[in-house]
């Protein structure tokens, strides 16, 4: 988020008081399998540590300040701090493992989405918890993209706004498939966002709110 610390609760409550429609965040395992809140899998980005997250545990990375005195969140305190609808990327199949557990726990399927880069992460997510809504993220890609994300039965498409073209969403849109825009913070890549008539797109700015119903 480009006005607080990213994948923080300060960032959270900050997007879901912008009235934002969802709230993307990113999942990773710590090294004694909490499931943390953080975009990188190294921490040295985001924080004032080194090293990757599978390396540590929940303490060692608890101890850490994530900016303004914030720390990495774990998921469950995400969904206690907003009462907006989640996006919850994941990074690999056993993340995908741990979160299933919690969205059954916590009856979350109305309420998150769960996104990946990594087919076999939609499809073992899909597996674990079925009738839960899924989106193939992607950066580098060609209209394959269309056919992979019905091949895990992902419903919706998150593409880099850098790459994509009529013809991709024209095909996306031949197989019913939602599509999603990424990054839009700047009036020119909202322009294009709205040329293609996208079904919606990703920002790191709450203001942009105010032009848009976009997710953060």
């Amino acid at each position: 988020m480009g006005v607080e610390p990213e994948n923080t609760l300060r960032s959270f409550v900050a997007a879901q008081q912008a009235g934002l429609d969802a709230i993307e965040l990113d999942l990773h395992l710590s090294k004694d399998g909490a499931l943390v809140v953080m975009h990188d899998a190294d921490v040295e980005r985001t924080t004032d540590g080194s090293g990757p997250i599978a390396d540590k545990t929940l303490a060692e990375l608890r101890a850490l300040d994530a900016g303004k005195g914030e720390r990495i969140p774990v998921f469950e305190e995400v969904l206690d701090a907003v009462r907006a609808p989640l996006q919850a990327e994941i990074k690999d199949a056993a993340a995908a493992r741990a979160l299933a557990e919690v969205m059954h726990r916590r009856d979350l399927v109305s309420r998150v989405e769960v996104l990946s880069f990594h087919d076999e992460a939609i499809a073992e997510i899909a597996r674990l918890v079925p009738g839960v809504r899924t989106a193939l993220v992607a950066d580098h890609y060609g209209k394959e993209v269309v056919e992979r994300a019905l091949a895990v039965g992902a419903a919706t498409l998150v593409l880099n706004i850098r790459r994509l073209t009529l013809e991709i969403v024209e095909h996306a849109r031949a197989a019913d498939l939602r599509i999603i825009g990424w990054v839009v913070n700047t009036l020119a890549q909202l322009r294009f966002v709205r040329a293609l008539e996208l079904d919606g797109a990703t920002t790191d700015f709450p203001e942009i709110k105010r032009t848009g119903r976009f997710t953060a």
